[in-house]
């Protein structure tokens, strides 16, 4: 799918390559995992902001709405963005950065992170499951590069969506206003107010409250077209992770792709198509009041400012609703999602410098209804800025979904059973220094501790381990470094792709334990060497 940023996160990663089976047999640490935050991600603008300009002047002065954050990377993931009013989905990595779309930051790739084939007495043998062999054979002592305070430290939990003012969950969905709201809300104020100045003059000071209740009701519409988007999202099973009304529009984060062409044109049409619906309902309202009067221009604005929301939505072009559909369509006609999102993204682009060129010439010339006499040099100006902005959001959408279309198409190179690293199994009781032993001669780069019958009850750490100095590990037992697995932490060596990143983001952790369906030990899967390989698949071209 498109991306449109991800929303991301910090994250740390340690060595690349394992070690080869009877190496070095020196005790040593593991590495030291990657913490990762929750993801973040991408997310899509609703539309342009309402008009400037009161009904009866000339100035109106539509801009869209700014796609998100990931990546929430992002986020940060693979998302699918939809600037108009955006709704976008998309799969995160742990720990990815918001232009990785918010989807867990995968690190490390066979050759790189170096799964080997598990040694383990409790776990499969290493002809039932073979790990690649790794290019650059490390003994565990030298394969850290972080610092660990010595003890087990609780993996940190996914933080909430977050993203400003908490206003409500309908459809249990969390809608956020963000701090850049309330600067729009000034702004659209201050200037309807003037406009209103002109229009109904006898209002006085009472203009700027009419005009704060104006930029509340247009970003309530706003929400409406946001809403449009959610329920399609989850009439089709898609899951969204919020919407958030900011400085340009809305975004509503949906976290998948959708299933076919179809569903891709019916989610992205909905929210324009509300918006129309919106304004005529405006309209005839507007024809049951007084022309003149302060409910006769609350009633005009609104049916202009949801007008221009539409349209400016259904342009042809990423991220807008628009091009989502151009997508669906080239979709449908080439059988290849790239396809579309390669084809929306150009005309974006496109649609970006004729946004940029376009609008103040429009301007100038009185196309859009101001007169000679009302454009001034200040005018011009900030119509030339508002064009570069428009241009600006238009254009760095049309590339997020490019990186986004790529991640996706990437993810399945993602495999559990490639990136798991060879472990051993150790009692509770063994001192660090003998389970090192034991791992160096297994050629394994992880630890997990069983109990009497071969149960697996944690995982040690590498952190932990490398914090450790090496004189004193033979007086410290691997049940004081070690992480107990909770459910989460188990993972199946089947999981792959998107599957894959959806069960680590759902319970961040540094190590996850490895099993096969029969519930053999497979191996230990590192945070860090995901990471590393998502980096990976992303440099390749598509």
């Amino acid at each position: 799918m498109d991306e449109s940023g991800g929303s991301g996160q910090p994250r740390s990663g340690t060595d690349e390559a394992t070690e080869r089976h009877g190496e070095q047999r020196a005790s040593s640490a593991p590495a030291a995992g990657a913490t990762r935050s929750g993801p973040e991600r991408p997310e899509h603008p609703t539309g342009p902001t309402p008009p400037t300009a009161a009904p009866g002047t000339s100035e109106a002065a539509p801009s869209p709405d700014r796609p998100h954050d990931p990546t929430d990377s992002a986020r940060g993931a693979a998302t699918h963005s939809d600037p108009s009013t955006g709704a976008e989905d998309g799969a995160e990595v742990p720990g990815a950065s918001p232009d990785q779309a918010e989807a867990p930051a995968g690190s490390g790739s066979p050759d790189e992170a170096g799964p080997s084939a598990q040694g383990a007495p409790h776990g499969p043998s290493d002809g039932a499951h073979p790990h690649p062999e790794p290019e650059h054979p490390r003994t565990l002592a030298h394969s850290g590069t972080g610092t660990g305070t010595g003890k087990a430290q609780p993996p940190r939990r996914g933080r909430e969506p977050g993203g400003g003012l908490l206003m409500g969950r309908p459809f249990g969905v969390p809608v956020y206003v963000a701090p850049s709201w309330f600067l729009v809300a000034a702004l659209i104020t201050w200037v309807f107010g003037g406009q209103l100045d002109r229009v109904l003059p006898e209002l006085g000071a009472l203009r700027y409250l009419v005009s704060l209740f104006f930029a509340v009701a247009f970003y309530a519409s706003v929400l409406v077209h946001e809403l449009a988007h959610t329920v399609a999202a989850l009439r089709f099973k898609l899951p969204v992770r919020r919407i958030q009304l900011q400085f340009f529009g809305g975004v509503s984060e949906i976290e998948k792709e959708a299933e076919t062409p179809g569903r891709e044109f019916v989610l992205s049409f909905v929210g324009p198509l509300l918006s129309l619906v919106l304004s005529g309902l405006f309209y005839l309202a507007m024809l049951a009041v007084e022309p003149g009067t302060v409910p006769g221009v609350l009633l005009a604005g609104l049916m202009i400012s949801n007008l221009i929301v539409a349209a400016f939505n259904l342009l042809p072009g990423l991220p807008l609703d628009g091009g989502r559909m151009l997508r669906a369509v080239v979709w449908k006609i080439t059988g290849r999602p790239m396809s579309g999102t390669i084809a929306a993204a150009w005309v974006g682009r496109a649609l970006a410098v004729s946004v940029l060129i376009g609008l103040p010439l429009l301007t100038q010339s009185g196309a859009l209804g101001a007169t000679q006499d009302h454009v001034g040099g200040m005018d011009t100006v900030t119509d030339a800025l508002l064009a570069a902005i428009l241009a600006a959001i238009i254009w760095t959408g049309a590339g997020n979904s490019l990186r986004m279309a790529r991640l996706r198409e990437h993810l399945p190179e993602l495999r559990a059973r490639s990136l798991t690293r060879r472990a051993v199994p150790v009692e509770t009781s063994t001192p660090l220094s003998e389970a090192l032993r034991r791992a160096n001669e297994a050629g394994a780069r992880a630890l997990v501790v069983v109990d009497a019958d071969g149960e697996p009850l944690s995982l040690v750490r590498e952190a932990a381990i490398v914090g450790v100095p090496e004189h004193r590990r033979p007086w410290v037992a691997v049940s004081g470094l070690a992480q107990d697995l909770t459910d989460g932490m188990r993972v199946s060596a089947e999981l792959a792709g998107e599957a894959l990143l959806d069960t680590l983001r759902a319970t961040p952790a540094t190590e996850y334990l490895v099993v096969e369906d029969s519930g053999e030990i497979y191996g230990v899967l590192s945070a860090a060497d995901v990471e590393r390989a998502f980096v990976k698949a992303m440099a390749r071209p598509s």
